[in-house]
């Protein structure tokens, strides 16, 4: 891609324009403020005619759970109100013009994060379409594992021969494991055989355990040059670009801050070794799916009018799911909302395929490139005896388990800017668990993270106002307040099912027009949601199934994370009821779960009755079957006192769960697979359900 035209530098190498649905987004949001103040006024009348105290207390939940979604919507408005989109023309860069890259690849588990994984990572990366002599790569390994590292030194083997097919073949996946599921050729045959057998190499290792497993808490750090490009040439003698394994050192008398530890630690090495002026962070299951990526990202990067304040080029996280995306772990409004970050010049940065500007990370910390101090920088101690700016005003910042979320608020905060790059072809593909309970764990920890956030002197509400714009802090605090919605799902989730089993009205009936109001709501705002579905290029299945993650994530995870975050500031006494910390999600996945996934089938990964019943699929099991309850039971008593009409739109709610909760009766019930809910969280479901009920005839509901 060597050019040695002066004209093409004549050109941009970025176009930015708006999205042409701006004006419609703004109608919306009048139409829709509209109606959600004529909704605030409805409820005033029915508190000031309140006659019973049920009715009182039901009317007074209602109203907080609206105002709470009203400012959960209205802080989604900035999103909307100057989207952009960027295209980049990576053919007019020169390669003299490049600057050096440092890719930054993380892991913490050979066990969870299995190593054929990370090392179709790193050569994924390794086989970028950028000068050698500019490209190093960086394995954090901070578990300390010599399985890691002997199967990156297997793999770098392969790399001499892998290296060469991918330039001769003109390869775009330049991971050996994806591009030999998708290609069977005779050219590759070869190149596929060296692969199996270095597979084979790496996981004899772990079936024989002829490897002793490190303790991943307490270890030496250890930094070793695997490859070096001036020494180091591949088959066809080309030459191979810098590998460094760094394994920072443990203690646990010392706090090592989980992932931006490793990633600061990272930080400092690289800046002995290499200092090259740009860094990537991946994901070890993070692999690259375009070789031209960095090509992209120093299109923004090199604009000279963009330089200045230019921390970082986020590309958005795509992941390996099936056709309807059953879990809802492609995560579209992210990358619907990030258009709008985008307009705002701020996306957030979500923790991989992320360019950074090292001195947006480094600004003030002096670098001598002294590359025999590297063990020193990434000792135990090292950010202990002095070095306090580490994690604070340098680095990746501590303080939040969203520690991603956090250090790009706080660099937007001093005035730093970033760019989102969605180019049609996914620059990275990555992998995301397939059992529900996994997902939402992994969805707890977030919630507790942005809820740390939200609580804690960084509040978007008042902190940056220096550098960032009220939209852009209304923005971040829609993310680190997200949770917060779950508080009225879970009350919509309760009230009317139990007001419509007790036949109370607590909604407008069929005859009268605010039932229009409450009814034109729902759909509109249900119909907006698909419409941006499918305007970004999706299914509406796959919408389906985001939207009913939404509600899942609402009854189980986030409710848990919101009360974990609240322990944790509680202090001492609450600290030994919190179970807040960073655990890695698994990445290894069984052969049965895989299919179910595959077939579109829930797998709630709780299916041992041995084990005790997991907290979030009970919560779940329970919020289904009371809706279940409430539809059944109350049309069955509306049908019999002819007030079906009084009770329309509590059924409509009930029922509209009921659909949603469809896999979960199934999975209660019917299905005899792992995946199966366990009849011990069967049976805790039904109790819990029927003690909620028999507490509401208590009461006289």
């Amino acid at each position: 891609m060597e050019n040695s035209g002066e004209d093409l530098r004549a050109l941009p190498l970025h176009t930015c324009h708006a999205d042409p649905l701006i004006r419609f987004y703004r109608f919306y949001l009048t139409f829709y403020t509209i109606a959600i103040l004529t909704l605030f006024y409805h409820h005033i009348l029915q508190l000031l005619s309140s006659t019973t105290v049920v009715f009182f207390c039901l009317s007074i939940s209602l109203f907080f759970s609206n105002v709470i979604l009203a400012v959960n919507w209205f802080s989604q408005q900035p999103f909307f109100w100057c989207p952009v989109h960027r295209c980049t023309y990576p053919e007019r860069l020169t390669n003299k013009e490049l600057p050096g890259l440092d890719v930054f690849i993380c892991t913490a588990d050979p066990y969870k994060e299995p190593p054929m994984g990370v090392v179709n990572t790193a050569l994924s990366v390794m086989g970028y379409d950028y000068p050698v002599e500019k490209l190093s790569v960086y394995l954090s390994d901070d578990g300390g594992s010599d399985l890691t590292r002997i199967a990156l030194s297997e793999a770098l083997e392969f790399a001499k021969h892998w290296l060469p097919f991918c330039r001769q073949n003109n390869v775009d996946k330049r991971s050996p494991e994806a591009y030999f599921r998708s290609n069977n050729n005779y050219r590759s045959e070869h190149v596929k055989i060296l692969y199996q057998e270095m597979k084979e190499k790496v996981e004899n290792h772990i079936i024989k355990k002829s490897i002793l497993k490190t303790n991943s808490a307490e270890h030496p750090s250890v930094v070793q040059v695997l490859l070096k490009t001036d020494r180091d040439l591949d088959v066809s003698g080309h030459p191979l670009p810098n590998v460094i394994y760094v394994s920072r050192e443990k203690n646990r008398i010392f706090p090592h801050h989980f992932k931006a530890g490793a990633l600061n630690a990272l930080l400092r090495v690289s800046s002995l070794m290499t200092n090259a002026p740009f860094i990537l962070t991946l994901d070890c299951d993070m692999i690259s799916n375009d070789p031209i990526t960095p090509r992209r990202a120093m299109c923004f990067h090199l604009d000279e009018a963009m330089a200045e304040k230019l921390a970082f080029v986020q590309f958005p996280q795509r992941f390996q799911v099936n056709k309807s995306d059953l879990y809802g772990t492609e995560f579209r409004r992210l990358h619907t909302n990030m258009l709008g970050f985008d307009g705002m010049k701020s996306p957030i940065y979500i923790g991989t395929n992320t360019f950074f500007r090292r001195r947006s990370l480094m600004s003030n910390m002096p670098v001598v490139p002294v590359p025999e101090f590297a063990n020193e920088v990434v000792g135990a101690t090292y950010e202990v005896n002095g070095r306090t700016k580490w994690g604070s005003t340098v680095g990746f910042r501590y303080g939040s388990l969203v520690e991603d979320f956090f250090t790009g608020y706080l660099l937007h905060c001093e005035g730093w800017e970033s760019v989102f790059c969605n180019p049609k072809r996914a620059a990275f593909v990555g992998d995301f668990p397939i059992t529900l309970d996994s997902v939402l764990r992994q969805g707890k920890r977030l919630s507790v993270g942005l809820t740390d956030v939200a609580f804690s002197k960084y509040c978007p509400i008042t902190f940056g106002l220096k550098h960032c714009s009220p939209l852009l802090r209304l923005a971040y605090f829609h993310y680190s307040f997200g949770s917060i919605p779950s508080i009225p799902i879970v009350f919509y989730g309760i009230l009317p099912q139990i007001a419509v089993v007790h036949q109370i009205q607590m909604f407008p009936n069929t005859r009268d027009p605010w039932f229009l109001l409450y009814f034109f709501m729902f759909v509109v705002s249900y119909a907006r949601d698909l419409a941006d579905f499918v305007l970004a290029g999706e299914t509406a299945g796959k919408w389906w199934n985001d939207q009913r993650m939404w509600l899942v994530r609402c009854v189980t995870c986030w409710p848990v994370g919101i009360l974990e975050s609240f322990l944790k500031k509680m202090g001492s006494f609450s600290s030994s009821l919190s179970t807040v910390g960073f655990h890695v999600t698994s990445k290894v996945t069984q052969y049965d779960s895989d299919e179910r996934y595959k077939l579109g089938i829930f797998d709630f990964g709780t299916a041992s009755e041995k084990d005790s019943p997991s907290p979030y699929i009970v919560s779940l099991a329970v919020f289904a079957t009371m809706s279940l309850v409430g539809f059944t039971v109350g049309t069955a008593r509306a049908l019999k006192n002819g007030k079906t009409g009084d009770f329309t739109l509590p059924l409509l709610l009930c029922g509209f769960v009921v659909v949603n909760s469809y896999p979960i009766y199934k999975a209660m019930v019917f299905r005899k697979d792992n995946g199966r809910i366990p009849w011990k969280s069967v049976q805790l479901a039904f109790f819990i359900t029927a003690f909620i009920f028999s507490i509401s005839s208590c009461v006289q509901l």
